[in-house]
């Protein structure tokens, strides 16, 4: 299928479907954090000249040592999507395989470039020989993980044929311990996606990073072409990754919880999930989003899974009551 999917955040086309404004809706269909960091100031030259090497510099070393990546500069993109869209090049004719359902512009970007995509539900199920993996992990919008020595015998066994593993981490930041990046520099095959904006609260600065080793950096940065991140973006990236995170991540723990009460509450079963949204599985999902957006609440569907939403964090403890408040109503 190569048609475009429906992403989470739609509050404008939700708002124009069930009425309200969109600034009333209460928008729970991503998985970024709901309460965006303080913004640092940034130098007026940042937004004056076009964005100059130190710049640069400076946003990785603050991602090399935020993401512990050791030998490699991370690489900053114009967001993962980017770079997602640009894999198709590294592939030469023996297919991709995606440990699936997972983020659907993968399998998208190769079928568009017409190359065979193979959808897996586990790393046994992978053919040998497969040119290209991918393996979102923790996975969305299932929460599912594979351990870092799982993933490193996955690598080894694509380096022993030439093949490339993908590991995409958006949502790691909340589970250092179990990224790939402090092994990175010893897995020449490895390309490992992060994002910036999702933990940040960010998501439209359009920042991400690429961990590899440097001729497969080199090549999307090429592909990529000159300034392709804003001087603002790497100005921001340099401040906040050099800062003390630990509130950032207490708060959204917070709210994790909130919502897991919120859900439990309301007899909802928690399929899934990782520290910036909650699976819910339920045979009612089609009745209860509907419900939900009559109430200007937006939640993540899926057409592959008609019994699951997807319910992002909300951003404090009046939006905790209306979202409770909403599924009492459902189920009375």
């Amino acid at each position: 299928m190569t048609g475009r999917i429906v992403h989470g955040g739609g509050i404008t086309a939700a708002a124009r479907l069930h009425g309200g404004r969109p600034e009333d809706w209460l928008d729970l269909s991503t998985g970024i954090n709901p309460n965006p960091v303080a913004v640092p100031d940034i130098p007026v030259s940042a937004w004056h000249r076009l964005p100059d090497q130190h710049l640069a510099d400076r946003a990785r070393e603050a991602a090399r040592a935020y993401y512990r990546s050791g030998a490699i500069l991370p690489l900053p993109v114009p967001g993962t999507q980017s770079v997602i869209q640009l894999l198709p090049r590294l592939v030469s004719g023996g297919g991709a395989a995606i440990l699936s359902p997972t983020y659907g512009e993968y399998a998208r970007a190769f079928r568009l470039a017409g190359l065979s995509v193979t959808d897996v539900a586990g790393v046994d199920e992978v053919a040998a020989g497969t040119e290209l993996i991918v393996a979102v992990n923790p996975n969305n919008p299932d929460g599912r993980r594979l351990t870092v020595d799982r993933l490193r015998e996955l690598h080894d066994r694509q380096r022993a044929h030439g093949g490339i593993l993908v590991v995409d981490e958006a949502f790691g930041d909340m589970e250092p311990e179990a990224s790939l990046a402090p092994y990175a520099s010893s897995m020449p095959n490895l390309i490992l996606f992060r994002s910036f904006g999702k933990f940040f609260g960010l998501a439209g600065l359009r920042l991400g990073f690429v961990i590899a080793e440097a001729s497969i950096l080199a090549r999307f940065e090429d592909w990529l072409g000159p300034w392709a991140v804003s001087g603002p973006a790497l100005s921001l990236a340099a401040s906040l990754m050099a800062g003390d995170t630990t509130a950032v991540r207490n708060r959204i723990l917070d709210r994790r919880a909130a919502l897991d009460a919120v859900l439990r509450g309301a007899k909802l079963n928690i399929a899934g999930g990782t520290g910036l949204f909650a699976l819910v599985a339920d045979g009612r999902a089609n009745d209860l989003y509907s419900h939900l957006c009559r109430h200007h609440i937006l939640v993540r569907k899926f057409d592959y899974a008609p019994d699951w939403l997807r319910f992002g964090l909300a951003p404090d403890e009046e939006a905790d009551r209306r979202l409770a408040g909403v599924l009492e109503d459902y189920s009375t």
